[in-house]
């Protein structure tokens, strides 16, 4: 039996998650568009930084692409904006940029190495992601993923290793004066089709969730006519509600966790 199979509990007919580990100061989001970690994830960021925990956001692009009544000058400044905006809601104070193109990420060196750098400046012990699955969900004919997202993800789990090894992006250690970091004990993938780990989240993390999501009302209002409190609402809650399910009836965010 795997470790992760040994840590599941029975919970009905439903494997219960796993709690996240807590043992850990300081992590890095790492995600490829402004919004991607407020559909959910912000929650549980909420959580840990209600405890001291020391969160970083780093987006690979700005969101240029976004907006299609927007043109992505325009669009960028505004979802920078409110990205800042929306973290500052649940205690992130740092949010970082690597000016990638939206849209168009792709996966390999050159995104990793930006990532690595990432890594290495802010040694995080914990780091978060969006999923880089094929599809949202397990299910047959599940959405497909953005190409985004796949590359984002899998160049951010290839990264953490990257980020340790001296002899890949070396200059980086001779230019930047960083060190290699081999410190990152877990990543996290929020939003994954098949879920391990769940993270416990309380009434005013949950709120603060949903705030962090109202933030990015530019782009909800260009996404949908729905009112955005509403929409934002049922994304939010849906998600912490759907995965209380597993997790002994209590609102949670889970987690798709890699032991590294």
């Amino acid at each position: 039996m795997t470790a992760t199979a040994q840590s599941v509990e029975e919970h009905g007919t439903t494997a219960r998650l796993a709690a996240m580990p807590e043992d850990w100061t300081r992590a890095l989001a790492i995600v490829a568009h402004p919004d991607d970690l407020e559909y959910g994830a912000a929650a549980a960021v909420a959580e840990w930084t209600a405890q001291g925990k020391e969160v970083v956001y780093v987006l690979a692009t700005r969101g240029e692409a976004g907006i299609d009544t927007m043109e992505p000058a325009e669009a960028a400044r505004v979802r920078e904006a409110e990205q800042r905006a929306s973290a500052g809601v649940v205690g992130v104070a740092e949010v970082e940029f690597l000016d990638h193109r939206d849209g168009v990420l792709e996966e390999g060196p050159a995104l990793r190495r930006d990532i690595a750098a990432a890594i290495r400046k802010h040694r995080p012990e914990l780091v978060l992601t969006i999923n880089h699955h094929d599809t949202w969900g397990d299910a047959p004919g599940s959405p497909w993923n953005t190409p985004d997202h796949r590359a984002l993800g899998r160049s951010v789990l290839d990264a953490v290793g990257d980020a340790g090894n001296r002899w890949i992006f070396s200059d980086q250690l001779e230019q930047d004066g960083v060190l290699p970091w081999a410190g990152v004990r877990w990543v996290a993938v929020a939003a994954a089709p098949a879920v391990t780990h769940a993270v416990l989240v309380g009434e005013d993390a949950a709120r603060k969730g949903l705030a962090s999501l109202l933030e990015h009302r530019a782009y909800i209002e260009a996404l949908t006519d729905e009112d955005p409190e509403t929409y934002a609402r049922s994304i939010v809650y849906g998600g912490l509600d759907h995965y209380g399910h597993r997790n002994g009836g209590r609102r949670s965010v889970a987690f798709e966790l890699h032991a590294r």
